[in-house]
């Protein structure tokens, strides 16, 4: 996940002290994403040093600001490269500069461009003027399915420490042999974890708009429920003696705290969210989560262990 570019100024096919100046992050994939939108192109290309992050998330956090930019203006020696005093801007970095700053501290202009990379070319044909096209951000089916495989790329990998711990649990607690509790309790357990990851990371980006609540621990609720219910009924159809009734709340509990938690990480890649909502909503999503997910994980061991 090293997915750095060095800061600095990088020139486009072959730029002069007229061509454009394009400001973006640090982020590999933003940096790659601008190029390839400008094919046959001459400009120059500032890459402010946001941590690896992407333009509008660094916006939020305050690393694509008006202090680096100013900085890296000046230490590119970028007013003796150009001859003009303009700087385009991604529409998505708006949160962390303020343009009318920027001037005053480095005598520099600056210009936001469209929010998607694809029309940068008819924003400067156009005389570097958006159509209000340009200036909105969609979020549909498509643009959310793409966000998933890097999320649920992290969220397995913890998956699978989490569901081999608990299959040795089951294993060594469990009132039976060892084979025998992994079956009955180890492996219901584990699917219950590989569960929770698709309720979080995959169904409620998916449904995104469908599910009620603003809050995106709100939203993860109904996908958590729903899929532990399923796995309820597909796993313990048997007549219900009182530990697999306790294993069966259990995991009412811990499939939705930690679909709910899965969910939060899509709060960045919305359309409506902000740094100071998403510091409000993790300061009582995530101690409910923690302590839902506590309190199912020990009813779970006690179902299987003294019940």
């Amino acid at each position: 996940m090293h997915y750095i570019v060095d800061p600095g100024l990088y020139a486009l096919g072959r730029p002069d002290e007229k061509s454009p100046v394009l400001v973006t992050a640090s982020y590999k994939m933003s940096f790659d994403r601008l190029r390839k939108a400008l094919p046959g192109r001459n400009a120059w290309i500032l890459v402010l040093d946001t941590k690896g992050i992407n333009v509008w998330c660094a916006a939020g956090k305050g690393t694509f600001g008006t202090e680096e930019l100013v900085a890296r203006i000046g230490s590119s020696g970028l007013d003796r490269v150009v001859s003009h005093r303009e700087v385009i801007l991604p529409q998505l970095s708006a949160p962390g500069v303020a343009a009318h700053h920027l001037r005053k501290l480095s005598g520099f202009k600056g210009i936001f461009g469209p929010i998607q990379a694809e029309d940068l070319p008819a924003f400067l044909d156009n005389g570097m003027k958006a159509t209000p096209e340009m200036r909105v951000k969609t979020f549909t089916t498509w643009e959310r399915f793409v966000l998933i495989p890097v999320e649920l790329v992290g969220a397995l990998k913890a998956a699978v420490i989490a569901a081999a711990a608990l299959l040795i649990l089951s294993g060594i607690l469990g009132p039976s042999g060892v084979w025998a509790n992994l079956l009955n309790h180890g492996l219901p357990a584990a699917l219950a974890i590989f569960v929770a990851v698709f309720a979080g990371a995959v169904l409620t980006p998916l449904l995104l708009p469908w599910l009620p609540g603003r809050a995106f621990s709100l939203k993860g609720l109904l996908p958590g429920l729903g899929c532990a219910f399923l796995l309820i009924l597909f796993h313990w159809h048997n007549p219900i003696p009182w530990p697999n009734a306790l294993e069966r709340i259990a995991w009412l509990l811990v499939v939705p705290a930690l679909a709910t938690y899965l969910s939060m990480n899509f709060t960045g890649a919305s359309t409506y969210t902000s740094l100071s909502g998403v510091k409000k909503e993790m300061r009582y999503a995530v101690p409910s989560q923690i302590a839902v997910g506590v309190l199912g994980l020990g009813l779970w061991i006690y179902s299987i262990f003294v019940a």
